[in-house]
């Protein structure tokens, strides 16, 4: 697993790429995200998932995401 990768079961996050713009957050049917306390290199606060149990894998967040910072492992 890459450095500063937080994975769940179905979603990896890249804390890195994350901008902390929020599209994620409000395009997410089942509120898996918030904003983190931590933030990244750039001081930046980053998504976390939450509640990844919850996630649907709709593709949402990864689609609407601007710096491809989320994957979906439907797995």
């Amino acid at each position: 697993m890459a450095l500063n990768v937080k994975s769940t079961t179905k979603l990896v996050i890249n804390i890195e790429n994350c901008k902390g713009c929020l599209l994620c957050l409000e395009v997410c049917p089942a509120k898996v995200f918030q904003l983190s306390e931590h933030v990244n290199k750039k001081g930046v606060k980053y998504i976390e998932a939450v509640s990844p149990e919850k996630c649907v894998t709709c593709g949402r967040c990864f689609a609407i995401c601007p710096d491809t910072a989320i994957e979906i492992n439907p797995n």
